[in-house]
């Protein structure tokens, strides 16, 4: 079973953080909270690990659409190519917040993501994740976990999340009640405009 670890997000523990990033440098895949619903996630740089979760979403790996968790914009050239000043100004009065960001990937995406034009990122309003991103040195591959039901139900209890995802996974943090509405999602990837692909917990009024 998968260690079940309690983390606060006003002040998150170093030591408990530490025994997250050993996971996720071997490979292994965590649970965690975010400003909205919990999500699954390993490092972006483990192809092997990505594929576990692929796996476990029912796509392949090239066809997923995994978002980067990253500890705030300064990680964004990284994995994006340069953005116009109003794109910026966009991301910097949003995040960190529920929302993700779609934009135009450039050549260092990770291996999988090679065929991909864009990527989406996310900078949640949560200092666990963020704590653990920045701890880690790169972002952290994300997508949420729900239940297999007709309508899409996001399970909020850590405790039941445990039941259900602890053979599936290394770790679980427990950093509270979730919520089950999921991130606003935002496509800025082609300059000048802006789609709402998926109304969240982000408020779409300010696009």
């Amino acid at each position: 079973m998968a260690q079940f670890i309690k983390i606060f997000d006003e002040n998150p523990n170093e030591k408990e953080i530490d025994k997250v990033i050993k996971v996720l440098k071997k490979g292994g895949l965590i649970i965690y909270p975010t400003d909205t619903v919990y999500g699954i996630g390993c490092d972006i740089t483990n192809n092997k690990a990505m594929e576990k979760i692929a796996q476990i979403k029912g796509v392949k790996l090239n066809k997923a659409n995994f978002s980067f968790i990253c500890f705030d914009l300064s990680n964004l050239s990284d994995y994006v190519k340069q953005i116009d000043t109003p794109t910026y100004k966009i991301l910097k009065r949003s995040l960190p917040g529920p929302y993700t960001f779609v934009l135009p990937g450039n050549n260092n995406l990770p291996k999988s993501f090679k065929n991909k034009n864009t990527v989406g990122i996310r900078i949640p309003d949560n200092n666990i994740v963020r704590e653990i991103v920045k701890k880690l040195g790169n972002p952290i591959v994300s997508t949420s976990i729900y239940d297999e039901d007709d309508l899409i139900e996001y399970t909020t209890d850590p405790e039941l999340i445990y039941e259900k995802w602890g053979n599936i996974v290394d770790i679980v943090i427990d950093g509270g009640y979730g919520g089950n509405i999921p991130s606003t999602v935002v496509d800025l990837s082609e300059e000048g405009e802006i789609t709402i692909l998926r109304a969240g917990k982000g408020s779409i009024d300010e696009f």
